[in-house]
């Protein structure tokens, strides 16, 4: 087998949210009055596939940090002074004119013949391909090919994943759900590790070793990039200095766990919400598995206005909503039967 630090992942997400590419939205969803836009499904997508490269232990290259859209001969150009050992872009496809929802459905993953490595960068998109299959719910529609930048002029293989139309009503709806964003990331980088013949490390807690100021290394960028998902400001370098530790205290404190600093098993659990059903949430609440169960309410559109992680007013609302449309005891309590009903819901049906 290939050793993962031997590689450097170039991790690319199409678009920009801040302010967002014009048009790269969804139509407006209902009960909510609001688009999806691309960027906000390609972004998380981005960062969750280089959490999970960083924990196969490969070296991982953003070559698109910041929040607005970035011009393709730029993104080209990073790559290639990086000299990334290969390019994976997330990205979210649209059918017809992008105003109304119609039947266009799947996910569908593409190359470049014109890139200088086309026969690796169709093995790449046929190994994450294969992977996406086993492990979406989604429509698997094919591998083809398209010549752009990012995929013809880079010098390397390089992969771009289409996960699905945002002009498709369900499809669109999973943008937001942080459980099919995951399952997509942790698919292209099970694919990624096929093709370079690197073993696989699950998204498993027995798989996170426990960690603490003066540590560095690809789980401290972790740490960072998860604390960043909660509301710090860290710059994932990947060293555990002064500011990282404050950010672990708070994160701690606000998870009532023992705000001694340090990442063992029970402040990774938080982090990561490996089993967020195993937590009783209600008014009041405050922690991870508030913000992953208010990222579910909204891709199922139940107004959520601030993902916060602060269980108010509001997310009571959409919460006693939700167990009236599931036929639940509608009491506000977020326990283990709401949680089953989230995790296999589909979500509101278009009124339309």
């Amino acid at each position: 087998m290939a050793i993962a630090s031997n590689f450097l992942i170039g991790a690319n997400d199409e678009h920009g949210i801040n302010p967002p590419t014009v048009g790269k939205r969804t139509p407006i969803m209902p009960y909510i009055g609001r688009s999806f836009y691309e960027n906000e499904f390609n972004r998380q997508a981005k960062y969750d596939f280089i959490m999970a490269c960083l924990r196969c232990g490969f070296n991982v290259y953003d070559i698109h940090p910041e929040e607005q859209d970035i011009s393709v001969s730029t993104r080209v150009v990073r790559a290639n002074r990086a000299r990334v050992s290969l390019v994976v872009t997330f990205a979210y496809n649209a059918f017809g004119t992008g105003n109304s929802f119609n039947s266009a459905s799947g996910f569908e993953v593409y190359y470049s013949p014109y890139n200088p490595y086309s026969t690796e960068s169709r093995q790449l998109s046929e190994e994450v391909f294969e992977k996406l299959s086993q492990n979406l719910n989604t429509r698997a529609r094919f591998v083809g090919t398209i010549s752009i930048g990012i995929l013809s002029n880079v010098n390397c293989p390089s992969t771009l994943i289409e996960s699905g139309f945002m002009t498709n009503f369900e499809e669109a709806k999973l943008m937001l759900n942080p459980i099919f964003v995951q399952n997509v990331a942790e698919s292209v980088t099970q694919g990624v590790c096929e093709f370079l013949g690197v073993p696989y490390v699950a998204r498993e807690l027995n798989n996170y070793p426990l960690i603490r100021q003066g540590d560095s290394g690809n789980f401290v960028k972790i740490l960072q990039y998860l604390l960043n998902e909660y509301g710090y400001d860290l710059s994932p370098d990947g060293i555990f200095g002064g500011n990282t530790y404050q950010a672990v205290l708070n994160f701690q404190r606000n998870n009532n766990l023992t705000a001694d600093g340090i990442v063992g098993p029970n402040t990774w659990n938080a982090l990561l919400n490996i089993n967020p059903g195993a937590t009783v949430l209600r008014n009041g609440s405050r922690n991870s598995s508030v913000l992953f169960m208010q990222k579910l309410l909204l891709s199922y559109l139940y107004p959520i206005t601030d993902l916060d992680g602060i269980f108010g007013p509001e997310t009571e609302r959409a919460v006693r909503a939700f167990q009236s449309e599931n036929s639940l005891s509608v009491d506000g309590i977020v326990g283990p039967n709401t949680w089953n009903a989230l995790f296999n819901s589909s979500g509101r049906a278009n009124p339309n």
